[in-house]
C-alpha cells in the first residue's frame, strides 16, 4: 500500500529557499499526485547580466555563462556543469567562460557558425552551428534562433576584433512551454511575429540601455512579444548600464514582469 503523502494541502509545489552561508539553494518540487509519483519541474534561473539556466528532465542549459568577471553572478565556474551551453552572440560579457566549461563538463555549445568554428580551434570539442531562423531538436528540447539587432565580435589581446557572424536571439521550446532570450537587441517590429509565430511563456529581456534597449524600449517590447512573464536582464553589471528594474517591471500589465535576484528562479 503506497505511504499517504506527509503534507496536506501541497497540490502542485513546494518551493523552499535555503541559505547556507552565501549560497542559496533552491528546491523546487512538483508533487504529480497524492501517492507520491512527483516529476521535478523545468526550473529557469537568473544569474546576472544576461546568464540564464535551464534545468529540465535531468539536463542543465546555461545560457550566455559570463560569470568570471561578473561582479553580480551567484555562479562558480567550477561548481557549475552544464550539458548544453547556448550563446546569444560572440561579445566576451556573453561568451564568458564557454570554452572552460565546455571542456570540463564535455558540454555541448550551440551558436552560430562562426562562434562555433572559433570555439572548436581554442579546443572546444562539442559544437553546434545554428543560424538564424534555423530550428533544431536536442534531446531536452527546440532551440530556435531569431534576430537582434547589435553587434559582434571578441577582442583579442593583439589590439584586433574577430568577427563572430551575426547576434541572435534564442526560442527555446522544452515539454510544450516556450522560452525567450533576446540575447542583446534593441527594439525591433518583428518581435510582433516572433510572439504571434511562437507564444511566449516567458521572456528575458535587456533594459540596460546604452548597448541595448532602455527600460521604456522594453516595455514596448514585452507589448509586441505578448509573453506571459517577463524578467529583466543585461542591466547594473557595468555603470552605463545602471537601472532600476522595477521601475521597468511598473511599466508593464500588472502581474506580467518579474524582478529575479541573482539565484532566483521560475517554475514552469
Amino acid at each position: 500500500m503506497p505511504r499517504p503523502f506527509p503534507f496536506k494541502g501541497l497540490d502542485k509545489c513546494l518551493t523552499g529557499k535555503i541559505k547556507e552561508g552565501k549560497r542559496r539553494f533552491l528546491l523546487n518540487y512538483r508533487i504529480r499526485d497524492f501517492f507520491g509519483k512527483g516529476e521535478l519541474a523545468m526550473i529557469v534561473s537568473f544569474h546576472g547580466h544576461a546568464v540564464v539556466k535551464i534545468e529540465t528532465n535531468g539536463k542543465t542549459v546555461l545560457i550566455d555563462p559570463f560569470i568570471t568577471g561578473n561582479g553580480l553572478t551567484d555562479l562558480k565556474v567550477d561548481e557549475v556543469k552544464p550539458d548544453y551551453i547556448l550563446l546569444t552572440h560572440g561579445h566576451a560579457d556573453h561568451i564568458g567562460d564557454t570554452v572552460r566549461l565546455a571542456k570540463e563538463n564535455d558540454a555541448l555549445v550551440v551558436a552560430t557558425p562562426e562562434i562555433a568554428t572559433y570555439l572548436s580551434w581554442h579546443g572546444v570539442k562539442r559544437v553546434h552551428g545554428m543560424n538564424i531562423g534555423g530550428s533544431y531538436t536536442f534531446d531536452f528540447g527546440t532551440v530556435k534562433m531569431t534576430q537582434a539587432f547589435h553587434s559582434t565580435g571578441l577582442e583579442t589581446g593583439d589590439k584586433q576584433i574577430v568577427y563572430l557572424g551575426m547576434p541572435a536571439g534564442l526560442l527555446i521550446t522544452i515539454e510544450g512551454k516556450t522560452i525567450y532570450h533576446a540575447g542583446d537587441t534593441s527594439l525591433f517590429g518583428d518581435m510582433k511575429l516572433i510572439g504571434e509565430r511562437h507564444p511566449i511563456d516567458l521572456a528575458f529581456l535587456p533594459i540596460g540601455d546604452n548597448f541595448t534597449m532602455g527600460p521604456e524600449d522594453a516595455a514596448y517590447a514585452a507589448e509586441l512579444l505578448k509573453p506571459k512573464k517577463v524578467v529583466p536582464i543585461h542591466y547594473n553589471t557595468f555603470p552605463v548600464i545602471k537601472q532600476d528594474p522595477q521601475r521597468f517591471v511598473d511599466m508593464l500589465p500588472e502581474g506580467q514582469g518579474i524582478v529575479l535576484h541573482p539565484g532566483e528562479s521560475i517554475e514552469l
